[in-house]
Order: C-alpha cells, then sequence, then structure tokens
C-alpha cells in the first residue's frame, strides 16, 4: 500500500513537470520565471516596485506593480492574467517572455520606447482580449500570427512604424470589437475581409499610406454589421462614395478627410439612421450637398472645405480636431 502511495506521489511530480506546470510559491513557476526574465533583461523603470521573486506576490510582499494575477481553473495556484506596464519608458525590443504567460487575458505596455517587431510567438496567448501596444516605436510587419488570438476584442497597434499591408488573417478575430492601427507606415488596400468581422464597432486606419477605393473595402455582401466609426482620413485612397455605403445602418462616424476622392456625395448617405459625423473636407467631390444631410436630425458636424463642389454649399459645425479617449473603448 505504501509502494502504491510512493508510486502515485512520483507519478504525479513527473506529470507536473512534463506539463511545466510546476509551482513557486503559490504562483505557477513558467510565470514566475517569464516576469522575472523581463524584469531581468528589460531594466524597466517600474521594477523598483517589483520587490521579491514571486510577481503575484509572496508572504508580506504585495504583487507587483501593474501584474493582476488569478486563481488557477485547473489547479491550486495563481497565474498572471492581466500584465499593463505603461508610460514608463520602457527601452528596447519587445519582451518575447511575455508570450510565456499563457493566461494572460490583458497586455498593456501602451506609450513606452519599444522596438522591433511583434514576435510571432504572440499567438501562444491564446486567451488574450486586449492587447495595447499604441505609443511605441515598434517596426516591421504585423505578424499574421495575431490572427490566432480568437478571443481578442481590442486591438491598439496606433502610433508605430509599422509597415508592409494590413494582414487579412485579422479578419480571424470573431469577436474584435475596435481596432486601431493609424498614424503607422502601412501600405496596399485595406482587406475587405475586415467587413466579415461581425462585431467590429470601431476601425481606424487613418494617417499611413493606403491606397483603393471604398467600393472595394466594402464588396462583400452584409459587411461591417456592427460598425459604428470608419476612420480613412489622410491616405491614399482614390473614387467615389458609393450609395451601398448606407448599407453600413450603424454607421456614426465616416472620416474622410484628406485622401483623393472624387465625384458626387450620394444621398443616400444621408439616411444612415445613426450618422453623427461626416468628414469629406481635403478631397476632390464636387457637385452639390443633398438637403438631406441638412435636415438630418442626429447630423452634427459636416466639414467640406477643400473639395470642388458648387458655389453655396455649407459645412455644418464648426471644425475640431475629434479626439477619443481610452474610456471611449472601454469593454
Amino acid at each position: 500500500m505504501a509502494s502504491d502511495r510512493r508510486w502515485s506521489s512520483a507519478f504525479l511530480l513527473l506529470l507536473l513537470l512534463h506539463l511545466n506546470v510546476v509551482v513557486y510559491g503559490k504562483t505557477l513557476k513558467r510565470d514566475v520565471k517569464a516576469l522575472n526574465e523581463i524584469k531581468a533583461s528589460l531594466g524597466w523603470r517600474v521594477v523598483y516596485a517589483w520587490v521579491g521573486e514571486d510577481p503575484c506576490g509572496d508572504g508580506d510582499l504585495p504583487p507587483w506593480s501593474g501584474v493582476t494575477c488569478s486563481r488557477s481553473t485547473v489547479g491550486d495556484y495563481k497565474v498572471v492574467t492581466e500584465l499593463e506596464v505603461y508610460a514608463v519608458s520602457i527601452v528596447g525590443p519587445f519582451p518575447t517572455a511575455v508570450t510565456n504567460l499563457l493566461d494572460l487575458t490583458r497586455l498593456d505596455l501602451h506609450n513606452n520606447k519599444l522596438t522591433g517587431p511583434i514576435p510571432p510567438q504572440i499567438e501562444r496567448l491564446k486567451r488574450l482580449k486586449i492587447l495595447n501596444l499604441r505609443w511605441n516605436k515598434l517596426q516591421d510587419v504585423i505578424p499574421p500570427e495575431i490572427g490566432e488570438l480568437r478571443q481578442l476584442t481590442h486591438l491598439y497597434l496606433s502610433f508605430n512604424n509599422f509597415k508592409g499591408e494590413i494582414p487579412k488573417e485579422l479578419a480571424n478575430l470573431p469577436e474584435l470589437r475596435y481596432l486601431q492601427l493609424h498614424e503607422n507606415r502601412f501600405t496596399g488596400r485595406i482587406p475587405p475581409e475586415l467587413g466579415t468581422l461581425q462585431n467590429l464597432r470601431h476601425l481606424d486606419v487613418g494617417n499611413n499610406h493606403l491606397v483603393g477605393t471604398i467600393r472595394e473595402l466594402i464588396r462583400i455582401e452584409g459587411c461591417f454589421p456592427a460598425l459604428r466609426n470608419l476612420y480613412l482620413n489622410n491616405n491614399y485612397l482614390t473614387g467615389g462614395i458609393p450609395a451601398q455605403l448606407a448599407n453600413l445602418t450603424n454607421l456614426e462616424i465616416l472620416y474622410l478627410s484628406y485622401n483623393k476622392m472624387s465625384g458626387i456625395i450620394p444621398s443616400s448617405l444621408a439616411h444612415i439612421p445613426k450618422l453623427t459625423y461626416l468628414y469629406l473636407d481635403h478631397n476632390q467631390f464636387s457637385g452639390r450637398i443633398p438637403d438631406a444631410f441638412y435636415k438630418h436630425p442626429l447630423v452634427k458636424e459636416m466639414y467640406i472645405e477643400g473639395n470642388s463642389f458648387r458655389q453655396g454649399v455649407n459645412p455644418i459645425g464648426v471644425h475640431k480636431v475629434l479626439e477619443l479617449y481610452d474610456t471611449d473603448f472601454s469593454v
């Protein structure tokens, strides 16, 4: 009987080692190792608050600043579920050790000085819901492996130096609600496959080097069913505004400023029921603005300067920069 118990204990220990779920204190050893690797390699300014060996706290020591831990659903130990270390001037490449934190649901490293690419190992974070890397100096292309993060709801990659095309693999994220890619160096066309995202509410690809037409973007039938905000400004888009854009019945903000678009403004656009902000300025539009826009019950601002509209066409509202804040994109 005693030998059976010894054999069972030895087997259980080997199994735990095999699954890499050995615990350090009460925290998963894998997560302790990953956070300590990050602490040692980057010398973050935040490490003054990272006291002790256990990021989830040990004895009288509290959890490390910006680290949130939760009880594992499969064992009596803690795992790291959130890492929020932003605006502390982190310098260096994206820390690949982060991709060993397999239980992460939120990763927020925004407003730092991270450089280099996002590693393809990012695909390991299968439980990730929020990825916020905006306001860094990240480069290269967006790895298509991000399309493996099927639980992702918020993806913020704006204000970096990403280049290449926007990967169509982002259309593999069925839960995605907010996609911010503005202020980068993306080229090519916006993948129309993004229109298949049933939950996408906010799409911002402004201030890039994108080409193509809106007609190409919305060519998939029933596309963008939940889209509220569409930011296409400051690119090299051409062509006109297709009447079919009115099929995006949840649209509230349409931002087309500073492109090379032309043609007339279709009256159907004025029948989008929730349309509130319309930015047409600094394109090559012509003709007149349909009267229906001036009678729309919700349109607060419509900017038209820098086009070739007929004499007497008037804007609506006073031109100002529309600013959005993190609170606008809360879960």
